[in-house]
């Protein structure tokens, strides 16, 4: 009986379970271990039902409560809970608390009682048939003053029982009218935001200072950090700094000039324009948020991209390490991964293919710069060249000059102590893969395409390059360029726009990381020599798409797209 490996993805988040012991009646030594991969991702929504309209008739001098319901229908199985957050919308302005007629006369948050001034009030009511109702926050269990900035009104802190997921709470106003109050029709907002896990808060607006563009996590649950970047008032353009922000279970999908994601859309490392002064001679300078992509599910063997549209992103997990990524469907009608590849080391057994395409049965995978295994000439990113040739190979064994760090620091051969070490920005930047380590094979081969293997997740494969007709050269095409070299601005520009998100993260090379920052270096799976295979290129004014060879024991980025 042949060893097999089953995978059944039910909606995202990895549990692995080895069991499934099978053995003849009569012959007990033959036996067959199967290995069940099952990822159950967390799904969190929320919706409303409208019980009765926020709206009534009110005579001068009257108080009313009660001014409608409606009910807010929580499904959540993070079993690290969940939070319902409130905050004042009127005319889709944060934090704007007060209701307004056609001629800007107001009715403001208040305790919505008799008294000398209009006002307003919210509470929420937990629903009676819930056997495990919401707990309600910060006194919103009677009727309280419109938050003016998010705040929790209702939470549960874990989902440790099945049968406690999902959730009902209802919102209901009250309001006074005084005698002097103008006629009109007056309509204001209330933004209600599920956020998840409990700890998690809302994304909020930020200012920047002038002169400067500011560049924000968008979520109070994170690492890394990033620094300002410093405007002169007479640049006109400014090359956006790559992401140092990472976030469990989200993939990193690009910046957005609004906290809401309704404003523009940046890659990471793009080029931008705008009017000499804009952002350093008047009140505020440039607010960039973090685009965040929650996963929907587990990358391997992933079926969706023919259900995207172009320009469509979303995120999938890699059950190999639980790193997550940020997946779009590009102008060539494929979905690629448009965050570099960050695996580093796994232990999970690749040898048949279930977890990595087309893996040799002998490659054992990627050793880990925290220990010494760079011993073994099957541990793809242990090799290198003496002299430049991948005829002659050598082992690196212990020496750390030689190791690809998943997070370098500031252009040294070690590992940083922690992502954010020097404000570097290494998030978006991944890991540096010789073209063996790419291709998953240590073997030497002659002139041809080796995209059937490849360390790009089950359903994925690296890029092809070396022809107009390779994967490198048609997502050029497809974005505008020609398929060939070209030396604009605007045809790297086009690499980094988002949603692709091409970035400056350099190369490794004689113990350092090159040019990061200034420069992108990306393998495609098509050799063109025995030293040398195609790879994708570009600098800030400068691009060739994959029609370039680079010597093989250089390490680069990769990104994986889906077959």
């Amino acid at each position: 009986m042949q060893n097999k490996k089953i995978k059944a993805s039910i909606f995202g988040l990895s549990v692995v379970m080895c069991g499934a012991f099978l053995e003849s009646a009569k012959a007990t030594n033959h036996q067959v271990t199967d290995h069940v991969a099952i990822s159950v991702p967390i799904s969190c929504t929320m919706s409303s039902t409208i019980n009765t309209e926020h709206s009534a008739e009110i005579e001068n001098g009257v108080y009313k409560e009660n001014v409608g319901t409606t009910s807010l229908n929580v499904f959540c199985n993070d079993k690290e809970g969940f939070s319902i957050y409130a905050v004042g919308f009127t005319g889709n302005e944060y934090g704007n608390t007060d209701l307004i007629d056609n001629q800007n006369h107001t009715i403001i948050t208040g305790t919505a009682t008799s008294g000398g001034t209009s006002n307003w009030a919210m509470k929420l009511i937990t629903d009676s048939s819930d056997p495990y109702p919401l707990a309600i926050n910060n006194g919103f269990d009677a009727y309280s003053l419109v938050p003016s900035t998010y705040t929790k009104v209702a939470t549960r802190t874990s989902n440790t029982d099945v049968g406690i997921i999902g959730a009902t709470i209802k919102t209901t106003y009250a309001t006074f009218i005084n005698q002097i109050q103008p006629a009109g029709s007056y309509m204001g907002k209330v933004k209600y935001t599920l956020v998840h896990p409990s700890s998690e808060v809302p994304p909020t607006p930020q200012e920047t200072a002038p002169g400067y563009i500011a560049y924000y996590p968008n979520t109070n649950v994170y690492e890394g950090s990033m620094a300002e970047q410093p405007l002169n008032s007479s640049d006109t353009s400014a090359t956006l700094l790559a992401s140092n922000f990472s976030r469990r279970g989200y993939g990193f999908a690009g910046w957005n000039t609004a906290y809401d994601y309704s404003g523009e859309f940046y890659g990471p490392n793009e080029t931008i324009s705008f009017e000499a002064g804009e952002y350093t001679d008047r009140e505020k300078g440039l607010s960039l948020y973090a685009v965040w992509a929650e996963s929907s599910g587990i990358i391997q063997d992933w079926q969706g991209c023919s259900s995207l549209r172009i320009g469509d992103t979303t995120a999938l997990t890699d059950l190999r390490d639980n790193q997550s990524y940020a997946i779009a469907k590009l102008a060539d009608d494929k979905c690629w991964t448009i965050e570099n590849l960050k695996l580093e080391n796994s232990s999970i057994s690749n040898s048949d293919g279930a977890f990595s395409q087309g893996y040799n049965p002998s490659f054992v995978g990627l050793a880990s710069p925290e220990n010494n295994n760079f011993t073994d000439s099957n541990v793809a990113n242990s090799i290198y060249s003496i002299d430049g040739s991948n005829s002659t190979q050598a082992i690196i064994g212990s020496d750390p000059g030689y190791r690809f760090p998943r997070y370098n620091n500031s252009n040294t051969s070690s590992r940083a102590i922690s992502p954010s070490t020097n404000r570097v920005n290494i998030y978006s930047f991944g890991n540096y893969y010789t073209w063996a380590a790419a291709i998953a094979d240590t073997s030497q081969y002659e002139e041809g395409n080796r995209d059937t293997t490849s360390i790009c997740p089950t359903g994925w494969h690296l890029p092809t390059g070396g022809s107009l007709e390779a994967d490198f050269n048609e997502l050029d095409l497809a974005i505008g360029g020609n398929g060939l070299s070209q030396n604009t601005v605007e045809a790297s520009n086009r690499w980094r726009k988002y949603p692709n998100n091409f970035v400056f993260s350099g190369y490794y090379d004689n113990s350092e990381v090159m040019d990061k920052g200034y420069a992108g270096s990306y393998w495609s799976s098509t050799t063109g020599s025995i030293n040398g295979a195609y790879y994708l290129f570009l600098q800030s004014d400068y691009v060739h798409p994959g029609n370039k060879s680079f010597y093989k024991f250089i390490g680069q980025s990769i990104r994986c797209i889906s077959d």
